[in-house]
């Protein structure tokens, strides 16, 4: 047996392996960018979306009521994810809603991990994400950290070369 034939596999194998590699180098060549930090796909839109979000999240990190409500869709609607209307909130309720929280509050770390971004009915934009938001609260024994983690959602609406958020504060 000649030292090629103890290298290369038989020809049906050949063929497998070939086909193997052009499977891999085009799974490689359609891999989408990813923006980095995140889950969502490298587009110039998608990197809009985020700007928006990541100034929501500074926003809430400084309990900027006036902002997140100039932020916010004058048709802002929060069900509450379930079918009790008493948690709903709309608009007009938003600003004693932030105000009551922020005041509840001494301090606020909120970061967030953008999953998807996708569309909507009606031109919505979807943006999927896991927040990570901890708190200080004050108490009759001190100051006393708390954290949630979630998994939340933003529905914006475009206006002009902006958003505004429909729901998910």
């Amino acid at each position: 047996m000649s030292p090629l034939a103890r290298v290369l596999p038989p020809p049906p194998m050949k063929s497998l392996l070939s086909v193997a590699l052009v499977s891999l180098l085009l799974a490689v060549g359609c891999a989408r960018e990813l923006i980095p930090n995140t889950d969502v796909e490298d587009t110039e839109d998608n990197r809009h979306v985020i700007a928006f979000c990541e100034d929501y999240r500074h926003a809430v990190e400084r309990r900027n009521t006036a902002l997140l409500l100039q932020m916010a869709a004058p048709g802002y609607y929060e069900d509450g994810g379930n079918m009790d209307t008493s948690d709903d909130l709309d608009y007009a309720g938003l600003q004693a809603y932030l105000d009551n929280k922020f005041k509840q509050t001494k301090s606020i770390r909120y970061e967030i991990r953008y999953r998807r971004i996708s569309k909507g009915r009606h031109d919505q934009i979807h943006v999927d994400y896991t927040y990570s938001a901890s708190y200080k609260l004050p108490t009759d024994r001190g100051d006393v950290w708390r954290r949630t983690v979630a998994d939340n959602r933003l529905v914006l609406v475009a206006d002009g070369e902006k958003y505004k958020i429909l729901s998910g504060m």
